[in-house]
């Protein structure tokens, strides 16, 4: 839900009662992940998705059923085939939706406010709802934040740190659920938990979803050209944070990249260098010149980053490939850029370069192939099915804010 935590602060704060509903597993091929959601207000205003279509208008009437009963509920929708008209879906695969009423005395209601409040300013929290087990703790909910003072229940060296909320239960679900709950937050992942009702780390007792907000990944574009101005306007449409750097003052100016979040007159090599990166950001180097590139290139490929990319025709990349062994990168090093950067679309303007590039940056952090579905016979949804392991099971759905 913290997916729609801008809209749904705004209805807690004017007081509305909602019921909201959240995908909170998945199987096979479904076009949302866990933590997708879907939300109406008592006067039918409805926002969000959980499924892109194909079950909203049943997933609508049970958030209307829930307004007036005021029960939390968990529904299974797939695909029929004795009944080809029956509500689920067509791609054929399975999700598991909670729906939980939101009403202005509801008792998670103040968890929820500040989780949704949290998110909305982009601020790290972890919301970890129970998604199974018994009935009386359905939709009980727990917010941690990171490093904050004690503004709840915890115990000294448990590592669970502070949490707002509880799960109705045993104190010390409460708390080992505020340490897994942590521990995704740490990793700015969303997935689910399994620990028994004592708190245990035992499956089988409770299932939690635990959704985590992360400030948006950053994309730092290198080069103040027309194509860099497209590609801003993209990175700001999925969601980045989108930094353009330029050693040329007369170039790197917020008149020319008004979408841009940051605008820094610098020599590329000597801010990526002072700034932070992490395992999300994105680095894109479009000077394609080697004064630039190179210096550039041989900081970015040793530091965290989920994709590095680099404009310019081949002669160029294996020019580029060869300062860069001359400098001393390793091909372990090497193998991580991405150049000449850009899926082949047979792109032609700034605009449909942009479009290239962002399409690969989509691919590799989806683990997509970059070929076209028709006739490709794959999977066409990668990423929602959970991987089990002792203790969290964690699913491959990123974070909310890491879009």
């Amino acid at each position: 839900m913290l997916d729609l935590a801008g809209e749904l602060h705004r209805w807690i704060e004017e007081g509305r009662a909602f019921a909201v509903a959240t995908v909170v597993a998945v199987g096979g091929s479904a076009p949302r992940g866990p933590g997708a959601a879907l939300a109406v207000d008592s006067e039918g205003t409805v926002i969000g998705s959980v499924s892109g279509g194909c079950v909203e208008g049943a997933v609508y009437d049970l958030c209307i059923q829930a307004l007036q009963d005021g029960e939390t509920v968990v529904e299974r929708f797939g695909y029929s085939d004795e009944d080809a008209f029956a509500v689920g879906l067509t791609c054929g695969g399975i999700i598991d939706i909670m729906v939980t009423p939101v009403g202005r005395d509801a008792p998670a209601r103040p968890v929820l406010r500040s989780a949704l409040s949290a998110a909305a300013r982009d601020e790290p929290a972890a919301l970890a709802r129970v998604v199974r087990g018994p009935a009386e703790l359905l939709g009980a909910a727990l917010l941690v934040r990171p490093g904050e003072a004690a503004a709840g229940p915890s115990r000294p060296g448990s590592g669970a740190g502070s949490y707002e909320g509880g799960l109705g239960g045993h104190a010390e679900l409460d708390r080992t659920a505020a340490g897994e709950a942590r521990a995704l937050l740490d990793a700015g992942r969303t997935g689910t938990v399994e620990l028994s009702a004592d708190g245990s780390r035992c499956p089988g007792g409770v299932t939690l979803l635990v959704e985590s907000s992360v400030p948006p990944p950053r994309m730092i574009v290198f080069g103040a050209i027309d194509f860099a101005a497209a590609l801003v306007r993209v990175g700001k449409f999925l969601g980045y944070h989108v930094t353009v750097c330029d050693a040329r003052p007369v170039f790197a100016t917020t008149t020319r990249f008004p979408e841009a979040d940051e605008v820094v007159v610098d020599w590329p090599h000597r801010y990526l260098r002072g700034t932070a990166t992490d395992a999300r950001t994105v680095l894109c180097v479009l000077t394609h010149d080697a004064k630039f590139d190179v210096p550039l290139l041989e900081a970015a490929l040793r530091m965290p980053a989920a994709f590095v990319g680099a404009l310019g025709s081949r002669r160029t990349h294996a020019d580029r490939d060869r300062r860069l062994r001359e400098a001393g990168l390793t091909e372990g090093e090497l193998a991580r850029l991405r150049s000449p950067i850009g899926l082949d679309l047979g792109a032609r303007t700034p605009e449909e370069t942009a479009l290239s590039i962002a399409a690969e940056i989509v691919a590799t952090r989806r683990g997509g192939t970059g070929t076209p579905l028709t006739g490709s016979g794959g999977p066409i949804h990668h990423g929602h099915a959970p991987r089990r392991t002792r203790g969290p099971a964690v699913s491959d759905h990123p974070a909310v804010g890491a879009r």
